[in-house]
């Protein structure tokens, strides 16, 4: 855990990992908030872009949905063998129903995983990267538990919990977000260079500067 932090400060600054709010994250989401964190557009394009991932574990896979909540937006027309949700809030977790199971796991506390290795065909975070503390470490542990050849796919937008995203994450635009997932992949190892998906919401409000959520990708696979 040493190395992997020493890796953290190395990579974001010692400042980087600080937060507005520093109280426990299990304090923070004690209370269930089911809300889909971005808006209807942004959801669709997704979906669209897991099924693409996705169709060709179908019906076999083994996903890892990492950070997960009420929802996960998973394609109903890609049916998976399983969808284990990892989260910190376990009234969420047994809300959403794309999950065949769930586990409440502290990744700022705990970054390595309670799986074994090589048990997944996927895994993917959706809308939450901002959040992690010991991203090296994290991505590391994905790794792990990733199959040969297995996809990780980190989706954000520009939507957050501010008081608890990293300062590296907040002092950051969509394109220094792009930048930094990036080096988080590089920084694990064990996996291939990264690919990065641009996947904008289009629709009016967007267009002409509105609230409209842009969505990226950055997907790496285990080498």
């Amino acid at each position: 855990m040493a190395d992997d932090e020493a890796d953290d400060d190395a990579l974001l600054g010692p400042q980087g990992r600080e937060r507005e709010d520093e109280s426990p994250d299990a304090r923070f989401y004690v209370a269930p908030r089911m809300v889909a964190h971005i808006d209807d557009d942004a959801i669709r394009e997704v979906t669209a872009l897991y099924r693409t991932l996705l169709a060709p574990l179908s019906p076999g896979g083994r996903v890892l949905d990492l950070m997960s909540s009420r929802y996960s937006h998973l394609p109903a027309d890609v049916p998976l063998a399983e969808v284990v949700g990892l989260g910190m809030n376990s009234d969420e977790l047994a809300e959403n129903r794309q999950l065949t199971s769930a586990v409440v796991h502290d990744l700022n506390a705990e970054p390595r995983l309670p799986f074994d290795d090589e048990s997944y065909d996927a895994a993917l975070c959706t809308v939450s990267v901002q959040y992690l503390l010991h991203p090296v470490a994290v991505f590391r542990d994905v790794a792990r538990v990733l199959r040969p050849g297995a996809p990780f796919a980190v989706v954000f937008s520009n939507r957050m919990f501010w008081e608890k995203a990293i300062r590296a994450w907040r002092e950051r635009d969509d394109a220094g977000h792009i930048a930094l997932v990036r080096t988080y992949f590089a920084a694990a190892g064990g996996y291939t260079e990264p690919e990065l998906v641009v996947r904008l919401a289009q629709h009016p409000g967007w267009l002409f500067g509105g609230g409209g959520d842009p969505v990226y990708a950055v997907i790496a696979r285990r080498v």
